[in-house]
């Protein structure tokens, strides 16, 4: 059986930018640069830019040429990525154990309600 083609590895900043698109679905670098500046007001439009460029030739974003700007949109949704992720990091980092990983994200400190959340799942998953 033939592997699927593995999707790319978004580095950090990747990361930071996918999570601005995502709500958005699809836009120009411009409004991508006034989502960025509402948390990191320190970007530069010529970063935004350069870096959807990067991504674009990575195969994380399409881009539409037809309009006067160009509008970007992601090519995996957020839930196939970090499904990857997820897969990827608990293959190298916990020797394949679901269980392994979940046990340590608990040990970094979960919120009350967080936990509150994790056991309704559970319960409601044994129905």
């Amino acid at each position: 059986m033939a592997k699927s083609p593995a999707l790319p590895k978004p580095t950090p900043a990747e990361l930071d930018l996918l999570q601005t698109l995502w709500p958005l679905g699809s836009a120009t670098v411009r409004q991508v640069h006034e989502a960025m500046q509402q948390e990191r007001p320190d970007v530069t439009y010529a970063t935004v830019l350069r870096l959807m460029q990067i991504m674009h030739g990575k195969g994380l974003l399409l881009r539409d040429e037809s309009g006067r700007s160009h509008v970007y949109a992601p090519v995996y949704t957020q839930d196939s990525l970090q499904t990857n992720l997820l897969k990827d990091l608990m293959q190298r980092a916990f020797a394949g154990s679901a269980k392994a990983l979940v046990l340590a994200a608990l040990k970094t400190g979960i919120s009350k309600k967080e936990r509150d959340e994790i056991e309704k799942l559970l319960k409601d998953d044994e129905k």
